[in-house]
């Protein structure tokens, strides 16, 4: 019987960078155009920082604040991400290191497992991490467009801008990628006039509320306090999620091996300091109360400050931010789409790369096509638990690659030589990375129990990719029989 792992085919871990380029699919000649190595350790370190912010950080803080009430309890939400957050970039880093590959999270999951994990990936990815993530946050674009507006349809709003990056991101990776790297600019911005403006307003208005930190917790210690805490982190994590994003590119990042550990590191750090100091302000000028009762904390907090032209200002820089993380999603997701046609587990189509622009515009079509269903068809607080559900159950299980490729690095003496002489590693292994897939694992666990229904329909989901990844299976080894004979 042929192993089923041989019917399709799949690069080696560790491969030198020489070969870090995408594969050419099984029926393309060799002289098939490739994608081009263009990003820099900076586009590498935007692209990190703009898969993290995109509509969380201006809404997500009000969801924290009505399911725990007190200031350290949301703080702490957010310091307890944060850390989260850093750990798994640590070991993307590391992995990496190890495959610098086009695909990143599908392709670590393919060789550590099976073909099949790597796909089962990659569908939820398509049909909910990436599709659900991008729909969120653009619904929060066009939720502060139309402040701006002051009507409108939002559906209309949230297509339209879809459309317009999708068509910006075929034009080549330098062209997504320059686009991404000024908007993650005006994020920064945006983040930083909030913080600014809250910080004039709590230290200068006498209108201030005066906020007690005392007593720590809402309610007494408890499983029902851990559990409450325990939900507060899925608006929270959610808002941490997409440093993993960048590794989906590292075919197109120079020296990925040096620059991609690199700036996944920096970049969250980066992203950590800029969440903990807005939510500080939150907290501090409109109190957990008022906190809880807004569904635009940034906008609230600059009207508070500045009035009416405040509210306006932000609303405009967050809404060009948030096109910023939407541009990131159709620079990076399409890859991993691009490498598992690469596979053979989704049409060949899929796996082409337009010869004048060196990107796979198939695979961006897709992606866009994909989250305009999700935004005509979902809402936001669904799309949050879909998402959380699928993205920290692979999250948890991609972290357990590391222990499988060091286990098959020291069997090969030459290879664990090298690796131990060079290249990143994840601080405190194994302990911190078996503490990452214990807390992914009881996130996964705590979203199914709080949100049965939504979490089930993801689930669902998942399951039916199982059929889907045999059919293509079948296909590629047909395709593989009929090239042998």
């Amino acid at each position: 019987m042929v192993d089923s792992r041989r019917s399709i085919r799949r690069p080696r871990p560790s491969l030198p960078e020489s070969t870090q380029a995408a594969k050419v699919p099984p029926d393309s000649p060799a002289s098939s155009p490739r994608l081009a190595a263009k990003l820099n350790l900076f586009d590498a370190t935007m692209i990190v920082m703009g898969g993290i912010v995109g509509s969380g950080i201006f809404i997500n803080p009000y969801v924290v604040a009505q399911i725990v009430h007190t200031p350290a309890l949301i703080l702490s939400a957010w310091i307890a991400g944060g850390a989260i957050a850093l750990v798994g970039a640590f070991i993307y880093a590391e992995l990496a290191d190890r495959m610098p590959q086009v695909g990143g999270q599908y392709a670590y999951l393919r060789e550590a497992y099976h073909p099949a994990v790597g796909f089962l990936y990659g569908w939820v990815a398509l049909l909910v991490i990436h599709a659900g993530g991008t729909a969120a946050v653009v619904v929060t674009f066009a939720k502060y467009f139309q402040q701006l507006l002051n009507g409108g349809s939002e559906k209309i709003t949230a297509v339209a801008v879809i459309v317009a990056l999708t068509i910006i991101n075929c034009m080549g990776v330098r062209a997504g990628s320059s686009v991404q790297s000024v908007f993650m600019v005006f994020r920064i911005l945006a983040i930083s006039t909030v913080v600014v403006g809250g910080a004039w307003f709590i230290w200068v208005s006498p209108a201030a509320p005066h906020i007690v930190w005392r007593p720590v917790i809402d309610r007494p210690v408890s499983f029902g306090l851990l559990s409450a805490f325990g939900a507060a982190m899925v608006p929270v994590l959610f808002g941490y999620g997409g440093w993993q994003t960048s590794n989906y590119i590292a075919g197109e990042i120079r020296e990925p091996r040096k620059n991609l550990p690199r700036a996944l590191v920096i970049g969250v750090v980066g992203i950590i300091a800029l969440y903990l100091t807005v939510n500080f302000v939150y907290v501090q000028a409109l109190s957990p109360a008022g906190l809880a009762a807004t569904s635009t904390p940034a906008s609230q907090v600059m009207r508070m400050a500045f009035g009416r032209p405040g509210a306006s200002l932000v609303a405009m820089l967050l809404a060009i931010s948030t096109v910023g993380f939407l541009s990131q999603a159709l620079l990076s997701y399409p890859r991993l789409y691009f490498a598992m046609a690469s596979d053979g587990l989704l049409p060949a189509w899929f796996a082409r790369i337009n010869a004048h622009t060196l990107v796979p515009t198939g695979t961006i079509v897709l992606q866009g096509a994909v989250t305009i269903a999700v935004v005509l068809l979902g809402t936001y607080e669904q799309i949050l638990s879909y998402v959380i559900v699928m993205d920290w159950l692979f999250f948890g299980l991609t972290a357990t690659c590391i222990f499988i490729f060091r286990a098959r690095a020291k069997r090969n003496a030459a290879l664990e030589a090298a690796t131990q002489e060079t290249g990143f590693r994840v601080p405190g292994h194994p302990w911190t990375t078996g503490l990452f897939v214990a807390i992914a694992w009881l996130i996964t666990a705590n979203t199914i129990y709080k949100y049965p229904r939504n979490a089930g329909v993801a689930l669902c989901i998942l399951f039916v990719g199982v059929p889907v990844f045999y059919f293509f299976h079948g296909r590629a080894r047909c395709s593989a029989g009929s090239e042998r004979d």
